[in-house]
């Protein structure tokens, strides 16, 4: 499986003049939230995870998912592992939509299922054709894997799509995987969690993306399958026992407060994604599908340039030149035309000096 040496994170944030390729919001400071946890007691914990946290998710279904099936995990990176790992063994059918990221494509390949894929095409908006999705479902498929808000193009599913495909994969008695991490930044209106729609419906989330609160590792998974969530949990337990003291109670907090937070994060998520948009609209080399949630854009360079502008040069200069970086488009099994940019993660002048720099980028490239 490859390792994310390409990341920032790898190469050392210092490193990155202008950072385009987070795709989350602005990290948060501990000290931004104000919260005291000088008695907090640094114990092993409820293997489930924070019972307060656990309670404000199930109220979010309208109980539809109770408390004690929902489980914190080490961020949504380990809930989708433990799916993988629970539902898939070798020679398992797994469809999934592409383009997507390693841990949704590369778990699954290492455990041996048999995949199948759905391409997302860049003229049909990277719509999820519930008809195309069903038409590779078979009796041996486990799980379908779907992303609501989508990484990396940061389109949107329909809520009608959205059902029609629990319908779908209800009907062929398949589990379904929504990852639902940028559920709040759905520029058209927030739908419910997944979960609560079916029974075989599970939803994946976490604190890294939309609330910028990656450095403390907590996510969530939630069904309403008891005898399936039994099954994640001793997974869970044979991973990590349970989670950090320290990140579930800053979880718990700040979700419990997350109305004093959330507004100023959307106001600046379209803010900036404004001056993408702008951006977007007054240069030439590049085209895209416009956003409709997340924090993220997929373009890609338009057909006259494609032939003209060797993409691995281009990086070379962007990243050495100007101190630039988006997201490949071989991170998400994509040709190297496409990049994912992250619009959320930056202070407002550095994206603005980042979108500067891919035009110059892209103009010595032409040279």
């Amino acid at each position: 499986m490859p390792i994310e040496i390409e990341a920032p994170e790898g190469r050392g944030y210092h490193t990155i003049r202008s950072n385009l390729t987070e795709s989350s919001y602005t990290d948060f400071k501990l000290k931004d939230l104000g919260y005291d946890l000088s008695d907090l007691v640094l114990a092993y914990v409820d293997h489930l995870g924070h019972p307060g946290l656990r309670g404000l998710l199930s109220m979010e279904t309208g109980g539809s998912v109770p408390p004690e099936q929902v489980l914190l995990t080490s961020g949504a990176a380990q809930a989708l592992f433990i799916l993988s790992t629970t539902l898939l063994s070798r020679d398992s059918e797994l469809v999934v939509v592409r383009p997507n990221y390693a841990t949704n494509l590369e778990t699954p390949r290492a455990i041996g299922a048999r995949i199948k894929i759905l391409d997302l095409q860049f003229e049909t908006g990277y719509r999820v054709d519930p008809d195309a999705l069903k038409a590779l479902i078979t009796p041996e498929t486990r799980l379908v894997s779907i992303t609501v808000p989508h990484n990396p193009t940061g389109t949107v599913m329909s809520r009608t799509d959205l059902e029609s495909i629990v319908e779908i994969t209800g009907k062929a008695g398949c589990h379904l995987l929504v990852d639902e991490t940028y559920r709040e930044m759905n520029f058209n209106g927030v739908i419910p969690h997944s979960a609560s729609l079916a029974p075989h419906v599970i939803s994946v989330a976490s604190f890294s993306k939309t609330f910028g609160l990656p450095g403390i590792r907590v996510g969530w998974l939630m069904t309403r399958d008891p005898v399936l969530f039994e099954k994640l949990l001793a997974a869970k337990e044979q991973i990590q026992i349970c989670g950090g003291a320290l990140d579930e109670e800053i979880a718990y907090r700040f979700y419990r407060d997350k109305e004093r937070f959330l507004p100023k994060i959307l106001k600046n998520i379209r803010r900036r994604f404004g001056i993408l948009k702008s951006w977007m609209e007054s240069q030439k080399h590049f085209e895209w599908v416009e956003p409709s949630g997340g924090c993220v854009a997929f373009p890609r360079f338009k057909e006259e340039f494609r032939s003209k502008i060797d993409p691995a040069r281009f990086h070379e200069i962007l990243n050495s030149r100007f101190g630039t970086f988006v997201g490949p488009g071989h991170w998400f099994e994509q040709g190297g035309h496409s990049m994912r940019l992250g619009y959320g993660w930056p202070e407002d002048e550095i994206l603005e000096e980042g979108l500067r720099n891919l035009t110059l980028a892209a103009e010595e490239s032409l040279r």
